[in-house]
């Protein structure tokens, strides 16, 4: 079985694909109209693919208390910089359980926690 894609409900489509674009990093893939109120856009590539769904009809999207997205980086450090950089709080971290992994987390426009994680 292979995994498709993880998707959000967001509010603000366009602060959300500059969320993805310009932190996470990942490329807008495709974006288009699913019918008069409603607008997809798919990040990523590769296996790696986020779906952003905005439905202006909707009052509230879905809560993102339990859900998180993990992305691998190259240097935690540099990302940590980078975050920094644009004006992006860290809401948890830089946690190292093991002498394996660092990773810290930021949330999305939308209150999505993104993990950013180091492989040591």
């Amino acid at each position: 079985m292979k995994f498709c894609w993880c998707t959000i409900t967001v509010r603000d489509l366009e602060r959300s694909v500059k969320f993805y674009t310009d932190i996470v990093g990942l490329p807008v893939e495709r974006r288009f109209q699913a019918g008069p109120s409603t607008e997809i856009c798919f990040l990523g590539s590769g296996e790696t693919k986020v779906e952003l769904i905005c439905d202006r009809t909707l009052k509230e999207p879905g809560t993102a208390d339990s859900v998180s997205l993990g992305f691998e980086v190259k240097s935690l450090d540099e990302k940590l910089k980078f975050i920094k950089e644009k004006d992006l709080r860290v809401h948890a971290g830089p946690f190292q359980p093991n002498p394996r992994i660092r990773f810290l987390y930021v949330k999305d426009p939308d209150g999505v926690r993104v993990q950013f994680v180091e492989n040591l």
